[in-house]
């Protein structure tokens, strides 16, 4: 069973920047494949950004593409997204996933993704 918990989410000022953190509860984090989701109040969950296990290759969603970054740490079990230039249709509750298919690594669909955090909220002001 895979637990994961992010952080660093908060209320900012279009143009600015937050970095979120997702941290995995286990040894094993760098079997598995991740990705980030958000969603918006009264909207579906949404892909923003999946990566690999070794942290090689990533699938930019193309809303943020060219402003979000995704990175991982397996030696602290961790993942990070540092959103960039941010604006405010990018307000939502930020989810890290983890999937246990490395056949669906990319996908863009939430229901493949096994594991889930609880989500952190993000609010970007005009």
């Amino acid at each position: 069973q895979v637990q994961l918990a992010e952080s660093g989410g908060g209320l900012v000022q279009a143009g600015a920047s937050l970095r979120l953190s997702c941290a995995a509860s286990i040894r094993t984090f760098n079997r598995y494949n991740t990705g980030w989701f958000r969603q918006a109040p009264g909207k579906e969950r949404e892909f923003v950004v999946a990566i690999t296990w070794s942290g090689i290759a990533t699938y930019f969603a193309d809303s943020v593409k060219g402003r979000f970054t995704i990175s991982r740490d397996n030696a602290r079990n961790t993942m990070y997204l540092q959103m960039n230039n941010l604006k405010p249709e990018d307000t939502a509750v930020y989810y890290c996933a983890a999937l246990r298919d490395a056949a669906s690594w990319g996908t863009t669909s939430p229901t493949e993704y096994d594991y889930w955090g609880p989500g952190t909220q993000v609010t970007v002001s005009s």
